[in-house]
């Protein structure tokens, strides 16, 4: 199975599992990806999930030896809303493999090994934690191709880094090795490749440590706020606030405290 779906409790980790091809995405590994994130946002009991690839490879972008062709093919149809499948893959399946628009407000970690690229960098633009090997790179490839990055990247990219960083990325088209990347601010942390899956584990223990409820409303709100103006955003804080208030979690985590002991979360 190309796209590997292993819960652990609390913890999802999902792989991508194309090394013949650097991990680069076809119609079907597309799907198979947009599903499993759909899966772990409809999963109650999954909290966070790690996203990873295998040989020492994250995620080369969509295959350019048969997706890109067969999308390039028929952009006028597609343009059109003519054509929303092939070959029993929806068209949309790429921009939700990619978490664009997403709605999907459970924290995510990457733990980068190898090329990061292209559809990689869209689906890092959807990632919250970023972790990577010293051998890891990243680019916004499409335009050496003579190709447009429509995942996200084109509008996440300048409101997660500053301008100059994030054109940096977009106009040369250019791979940046992972030092470069923690650098400029896009990543959290970079590990020598023996470390990386144990690292990730730690930050994931690290926020599972948290209030589930009230982890995933901070991330809803500062994703959605992102999105408006600042009256907007505090309007949808403020909501949020009321719900995480209200709930159960809410009274556990005080009383905890006050009786020096680890909160038993019911993620209600």
């Amino acid at each position: 199975m190309p796209i590997h779906y292993e819960p652990d409790g609390p913890l999802l980790t999902i792989t991508i599992d194309r090394p013949e091809r650097k991990n680069a995405m076809d119609l079907h590994h597309f799907r198979d990806l947009a599903a499993a994130w759909r899966r772990f946002r409809e999963d109650d009991d999954l909290w966070v999930a790690i996203v990873t690839g295998v040989d020492g490879c994250f995620m080369a972008g969509a295959d350019l030896r048969d997706y890109v062709p067969q999308i390039t093919r028929l952009s006028e149809q597609i343009t059109k809303g003519e054509v929303t499948e092939i070959d029993g893959c929806k068209l949309s399946d790429g921009t939700d493999a990619v978490l664009r628009n997403a709605k999907l407000y459970k924290p995510i970690i990457a733990a980068v090994d190898g090329p990061c690229v292209a559809g990689g960098m869209e689906m890092l633009g959807g990632i919250d934690i970023r972790i990577a090997t010293p051998r890891a790179t990243f680019g916004v490839m499409e335009p050496k191709r003579g190709l447009f990055a429509g995942g996200g990247t084109t509008a996440r990219l300048p409101r997660q880094l500053p301008y100059a960083a994030a054109m940096e990325f977009l106009l040369t088209a250019e791979a940046f090795p992972a030092s470069r990347a923690l650098e400029l601010g896009l990543l959290n942390e970079v590990v020598e490749p023996d470390q990386l899956q144990a690292t990730a584990r730690s930050w994931a223990d690290r926020i599972l440590a948290n209030g589930p409820l009230a982890v995933r409303a901070t991330k809803e709100s500062v994703v959605r706020g992102m999105s408006g103006t600042l009256r907007d955003a505090y309007k949808i804080e403020h909501g949020l606030s009321g719900v995480v208030f209200a709930s159960d979690d809410a009274k556990e985590g005080p009383r905890a405290f006050a009786e020096k002991r680890t909160p038993e979360w019911k993620n209600r």
